[in-house]
């Protein structure tokens, strides 16, 4: 499975990102290979509007099952779970103590937003 984290920065020392729309990089993490592939998300850091949904659609090109972030808003929760892409939310710590938890298989997927829509 591939499993997408927002992050601050390119490696998975790094810790995640609160947001997700606004995330500057995610770091993708396949579950099989145990590889991380740095993907840039500069693009929607500063977007006036609609940077939940294209980042939403941008992860899901890139083929995740899940996603672990900060916070989810409305907008993008809608995309990804239309798209059956898990959502987990609430971490803080390093891309690799998130991917760590998640592999615990402790986690409980997110079942609303609970995160806010930027206007």
């Amino acid at each position: 499975m591939k499993l997408i984290i927002s992050s601050t920065g390119p490696d998975p020392t790094d810790p995640v990102d609160p947001r997700f729309g606004r995330a500057c990089y995610f770091l993708a993490f396949d579950s099989e290979t145990g590889e991380f592939q740095t993907i840039d998300n500069s693009e929607q850091v500063d977007a006036a509007q609609g940077a939940g949904v294209q980042t939403a659609q941008m992860v899901t090109g890139h083929g995740a099952g899940a996603v672990l972030t900060g916070r989810c808003g409305p907008k993008a929760f809608q995309v990804l779970t239309e798209a059956r892409v898990a959502i987990y939310s609430g971490f803080q710590g390093s891309v690799q103590e998130a991917v760590d938890a998640w592999q615990g298989g402790n986690l409980q997927p997110l079942a609303a937003p609970d995160g806010k829509s930027r206007r």
